[in-house]
């Protein structure tokens, strides 16, 4: 490996780190060894041989460079081989605060790249094909197998179809295995067909919590060297994993499996926002209301690329899942990372989880050794932040998110005044414009034989759900002493609300069993529903038919309330146009209410028993309460136990039969998994910059375009191009399973691009829906229907777009179906980091509206056609330089090229990044 190359230019600070009993751990690369004032001094002190020039003519300063480019840096020496990584990528690492305001590129080498199963699937297909391009062109197709440790792919798909049932759980697995045995079969045959790969069967837990609770190491031991953990993965929240230390954040497919064959990272030096934390939170406040508040709050600053560093006496009094928790919403304000350091904290949490007595040593003695851990006993020096932010955690309160972004903060006790004003306000994110008429609307219907009343804020859907919260002890257990004490009163919740419980892991069914919880939560209709995406991804399941008759035919505006992260408009449900993110015992509350049209300081939830009001503070327990509950039923041994079995499968794994082969055997009948197009035709010769000319505006959009909108997750309605498509395959509509199960199938997959069916588009004049117009003809098609017309034509397109371009999940078929589609550029007022990443690593060119800029100012209709004029050569431009577009109408502006390194232009010259690594590794 590479990792570990002899030529290190840093090999004179390899330093020896003793175990306390004798002997060593290990050797690794000294930071304080640097003595460099700008990290630590040396101690001892000895003086190491040193590459000339860095550290030591630097004057002594006070100020020391943040944990979390400590980690970056760290990397850079261990992998420093003058060729991928440079002498220069570690001084201007080191030299951070001067270097991280000029866009300086570095290279990053992650210990290890995490794929989810949706993910992982298409990253497979891709590995699978790019062996077939390298056999066609004559070179290895084992060259094509991951080069760095710890490849990970988490199967963790489960589809909510069933409801307040007692084999809930069962009944979800059997059928996600049954829709989806071929794609879980394509995953097995890849845990052995490439190398390093490990993959966690279907129904152990999500993503997130599996890395927390288990795969995270927070300092690897290979091969006698010694270094931190740190992550890259296909799921944006996996700076999840921040919380307990280790450097990890969201890629796209795309850049992941750069990464796993071997290639650096090529990314900007952040910029890092100091947040400093201090006093502790009040009784009855959760980990869910302060992470709500922190994503407002990191939103308005504006974090998007950067990275968040916590520190100050607060994050002392807030628990590993805390943190966790915060970190997780990374996406959600926009950041990169949200680093917190490891400390004595960290360390416990590791001893909770089952991690050994002996290698938590490891970790300490290393972390301390490199000055890289934070002892909060210790005086420190100050570390220098690019920005500061501060936040006393008295001041937290408990709070919702919606109606329909996770960063729309409202106090619990301003709710009932905030919905009104939502139903009253023209539409928009706080909007709904209904008339004062229609406000108090009121739908009478029967539901097994029970009467109803919908109304506006009606609540439909009540989750439980996995990702943000369920690796929290704290709030789980909340909800399930909420559950108990409703129970016990005698509240109900109403048989119609379709509520459901996804843990993250099943270590919290083992404590919610074990403490006498799960009845309750069970009494309640929260039964638990699978370990996995769920409501939050979509994967909400129907809608009882008199429910969802009801809704659609009176236009009322029901409602979801959830506990996880995204709440965008379409994602949970398409029936649900309001949905609120919140704490899971806040969840539980709502269920009860039946409805988001409440004040729980002054209104009942509902009648008990005898009649009796009652109200949240009857049924909401203390911090006390669920510290002891905590205390009691949170145990070691239910992580051993959980994770000694979690990659021995079960039953339906076990049985599922793959070949051997290296190479893929690709069915053609196969509507799950297929060869994909990129490589087909392509030759050793890189095609160079292709001309964006004469392109006509595919779709324009306003601000706040999300993947979700782009490339939906959820279910293919039965009238989208892609169900006409799975129909003409003989797929009966039962079996059609969703987007994010079909990700291995590429004619799936570009069918699916742009059909949400929220999607608003400008050129139809404000209609919503997953149309458009084919502007030479003034037809009104579906996007697919109209790009293929524009492709047989040979006329390349372009998008039209606002602010914040591809915010939420990093959703790799949001580059790859517009690429598809024919779409040869993206002007947008901004983008966020991991799709701008992704549009460039399939080859699509992202420009930017020079600030002030945009379609409205610049009074273009969508109807012209587009020239972007680029130089031919790729060495003629340079990383966001201005480039001019001119239209047919006689209208020229300017915009900047969102290309940030020399190493996006290689790739944009070579039609992406994968085409750049086969001929790259053919070469060697």
């Amino acid at each position: 490996m590479a990792t570990f190359a002899s030529e290190n230019v840093f090999k004179g600070i390899l330093t020896s780190l003793p175990k306390p009993g004798g002997g060593e751990y290990g050797r690794f690369y000294s930071l304080p060894a640097l003595n460099d004032p700008r990290i630590e001094n040396q101690d001892p002190l000895s003086k190491p041989d040193m590459p000339s020039g860095v550290g030591a003519t630097l004057a002594p300063r006070e100020k020391r460079l943040p944990y979390s480019i400590s980690i970056l840096l760290e990397s850079a020496i261990r992998n420093c081989d003058n060729f991928k990584v440079t002498q220069k990528d570690v001084e201007n690492i080191i030299d951070w605060e001067n270097t991280s305001e000029n866009q300086t590129e570095i290279p990053f080498m992650p210990a290890r790249v995490l794929l989810q199963d949706a993910t992982g699937v298409p990253v497979l297909v891709d590995l699978a094909s790019m062996r077939d391009a390298v056999k066609k062109l004559g070179g290895d197709p084992n060259k094509i197998s991951p080069l760095i440790p710890g490849e990970l792919v988490i199967d963790h798909s489960v589809q909510v179809d069933v409801a307040r049932s007692e084999d809930a759980v069962q009944a979800n697995i059997e059928f996600e295995f049954q829709r989806n045995k071929e794609r879980f079969g394509f995953l097995k045959w890849g845990s052995s067909a490439f190398d390093n790969v490990l993959v966690v069967p279907p129904g152990s837990g999500i993503v997130h919590q599996v890395n927390l609770e288990y795969l995270g190491r927070v300092v690897f031991n290979t091969g006698g060297i010694l270094y931190p953990d740190s992550v890259v993965g296909t799921d944006s929240h996996t700076p999840m994993i921040d919380g307990l230390g280790i450097a990890g954040w969201g890629v796209g497919g795309i850049e992941a499996e750069a990464a796993m064959l071997g290639q650096p990272m090529s990314m900007i030096l952040p910029c890092v926002v100091g947040f400093k934390l201090f006093g502790k939170l009040n009784d009855g406040v959760t980990a869910t209301d302060l992470v709500l508040t922190v994503t407002q709050m990191l939103r308005k600053h504006g974090v998007v690329g950067k990275f968040i560093e916590f520190y100050g006496e607060g994050v002392g009094e807030l628990s590993l899942p805390d943190r966790a928790t915060i970190a997780n919403m990374c996406p959600e304000y926009g950041a990169t990372m949200a680093f917190f350091p490891v400390d004595d904290v960290t360390l416990e949490y590791l001893r909770l989880t089952g991690r050994c007595e002996e290698t938590v040593s490891m970790i300490k003695s290393y972390l301390y050794a490199n000055r890289l851990f934070n002892d909060y006993k210790e005086v420190h020096h100050e570390r220098v932040y690019t920005s500061y932010l501060q936040l006393d955690l008295v001041d937290i309160e408990p709070c919702v998110s919606g109606p329909k972004r996770p960063h729309d903060r409202v106090r619990l006790k301003d709710m009932k005044a905030d919905w009104h004003a939502c139903l009253h306000n023209k539409v928009g994110f706080k909007g709904y414009e209904i008339s004062k008429g229609e406000k108090d609307k009121v739908v009478k219907f029967s539901f097994q034989g029970h009467p109803i009343d919908l109304k506006h804020g009606s609540v439909v859907i009540a989750a439980i759900t996995s990702c943000t919260n369920t690796s929290n002890p704290s709030v789980m257990l909340g909800a399930g002493l909420v559950a108990k004490k409703a129970c016990e009163l005698g509240l109900e919740v109403k048989p119609w609300i379709k509520t459901s419980l996804a843990p993250g892991s099943r270590v919290v069914t083992e404590y919610f069993i074990q403490s006498g919880l799960q009845k309750y939560l069970n009494k309640l209709g929260f039964h638990t529903v699978g370990y996995g995406c769920t409501t939050c991804i979509g994967n909400s399941g129907e809608l009882d038919k008199s429910v969802a008759s009801a809704i659609s035919e009176n236009d009322i505006i029901a409602a979801s309330v959830l506990s996880g992260n995204r709440n965008f408009e379409g994602r949970v449900h398409p029936l649900t146009r309001a949905n609120y993110l919140a704490s899971p015992p806040l969840v539980v509350a709502y269920a009860l209410a039946g409805t988001v049209d409440i004040d729980f300081y002054e209104e009942p939830i509902g009648k008990g028993k005898n009649g009796i009001n009652v109200y949240l503070k009857d049924i909401w327990p203390s911090n006390e309460e669920v510290l002891e509950t905590r205390q009691a039923y949170v145990l070691p041994e239910m992580f051993k136990s959980i994770y000694e079995a979690i990659t021995k499968g079960n039953p339906m794994w076990d049985k599922l039969s793959v070949p051997s082969s290296t190479l893929y055997s690709w069915d053609p009948n196969s509507t799950y998994i297929h060869e994909p197009p990129y490589f087909k035709n392509m030759t050793m010769e890189q095609p160079g910059l292709r001309k964006i000319k004469d392109c006509y505006c595919l779709l324009m959009f306003g601000d706040g375009i999300t993947t979700d909108h782009i490339s939906p997750p959820g279910s293919i309605h039965k009238d989208s191009p892609a169900a006409k498509y799975l129909i003409e395959h003989g797929v009966d509509h039962k079996d059609f399973n969703s987007y994010g199960s079909r990700r291995g199938n590429d004619q799936v997959m570009v069918r699916g691009t742009f059909a949400n069916i929220r999607l608003t588009n400008k050129l139809l004049n404000g209609e919503v829906g997953p149309k458009t117009v084919h502007i030479p003809t003034g037809e009104k098609l579906t996007v697919y229907d109209a790009a293929m017309r524009y492709k047989e034509a040979n006329q390349d397109t372009i998008i039209l777009a606002g602010a914040d371009y591809g915010t939420g999940s990093s959703r790799d078929w949001a580059a790859k179906g517009p690429l598809l589609l024919g779409v040869k550029a993206v002007i947008a007022k901004s983008f966020e980091r991991i799709h701008r990443s992704n549009l460039v690593g399939m080859g699509i060119v992202p420009l930017c509206f020079k600030p002030g800029d945009d379609a409205e100012t610049l009074q273009l209709t969508g109807h012209e056609r587009f020239t972007v004029d680029l130089p031919e050569n790729i060495n003629d431009i340079e990383p966001s330089q201005n480039v001019n577009v001119a239209t047919d109408t006689g209208k020229y502006f300017t915009c900047k090229l969102c290309l940030d390194t020399k190493v996006e232009l290689a790739y944009i010259d070579h039609g992406g990044i994968l085409p750049y690594v086969i001929r790259n590794l053919i070469k060697r």
